[in-house]
């Protein structure tokens, strides 16, 4: 998909910070939605969107177990 995109789930010790987790969050919305930078009637959805991702991934990272 988005190849900018990087892996996040690392071992234990090294987790994400929010910058990379929101950057990830970023390009994935810039992939779907087809803006690099939307117009300022879209800013609130894109920033929503955005916003919401990032969330969602940290929640999946802290829910990831190891074997």
């Amino acid at each position: 998909m988005c190849r900018s995109i990087v892996q996040l789930r690392r071992p234990d010790d090294q987790a994400p910070t929010e910058e990379e987790i929101r950057a990830a969050a970023l390009q994935f919305v810039r992939k779907v939605s087809g803006y690099r930078k939307p117009s300022k009637a879209n800013q609130e959805a894109f920033d929503q969107a955005v916003a919401e991702i990032a969330g969602s991934t940290e929640t999946l990272l802290a829910a990831l177990t190891s074997r």
